[in-house]
């Protein structure tokens, strides 16, 4: 797929959603769940044990219409790369890394560093990064994409930490393309009550779709 297609369709959901779990059946799990609930932009994180197998069999399980599956807490270039061969479609860090931006435009992979200031948002933007991730979203709430946009309206930003049902609205209104969405999404599973995340999963949608229409 190519990369602008996966841009595109992770800004048409407007929510990937972040899977940790302690053991690969639980991801995998946790995916589907997310996937029947509307929400097909899935970030395995590299703290999930086995996060490259998990990647290779939700890539072999979905075709590339139904899912479009991502690594994320990816430090370096070597895990990067690891994703990618695994079939991760894009890539997620909690900062920003030079070599990892290098290796994902290398393979036209999009890359997502986590950013909090300008000048990091800045930075990664000409490294060429794709998306700006901004990390820990939890930290100034909504107003920082209001406040990053002013002097860069080009940035392309998606919170994650701390986005809620009860906010996401307010991301979505102030400016964000889409959010990243982890425990507040996928806590059911923690009780291993998978269609609870498919439920919250349909709200998630649902409510991206109404902060959307109502600008």
């Amino acid at each position: 797929m190519r990369k602008m297609e996966i841009l595109q369709r992770i800004i048409d959901t407007g929510i990937v959603a972040v899977v940790r779990a302690d053991s690969p059946e639980k991801a995998e799990l946790i995916s589907d769940a997310c996937i029947r609930g509307g929400v097909n932009a899935i970030e395995i994180t590299f703290t999930v044990p086995g996060a490259d197998e998990v990647i290779r069999i939700l890539r072999k399980k979905f075709s590339r219409e139904e899912l479009l599956v991502g690594a994320g807490t990816v430090l370096d270039a070597e895990t990067a790369r690891i994703a990618i061969l695994a079939g991760a479609e894009f890539v997620v860090s909690p900062s920003f890394n030079l070599e990892t931006a290098k290796l994902c435009n290398r393979y036209q992979v999009p890359y997502m560093p986590g950013c909090m200031t300008v000048t990091e948002t800045i930075t990664a933007m000409e490294a060429g990064a794709d998306i700006i991730k901004v990390f820990p979203g939890d930290v100034y709430g909504p107003r920082i994409i209001k406040d990053i946009k002013g002097p860069l309206p080009q940035a392309s930003l998606m919170p994650t930490g701390g986005v809620s049902l009860q906010n996401v609205g307010e991301w979505i209104k102030a400016g964000a393309i889409a959010v990243g969405v982890g425990s507040d999404l996928t806590a059911g599973a923690r009780r291993g009550d998978y269609d609870e995340v498919t439920r919250t999963a349909s709200l998630f949608v649902e409510a991206v779709k109404a902060a959307r229409k109502a600008g």
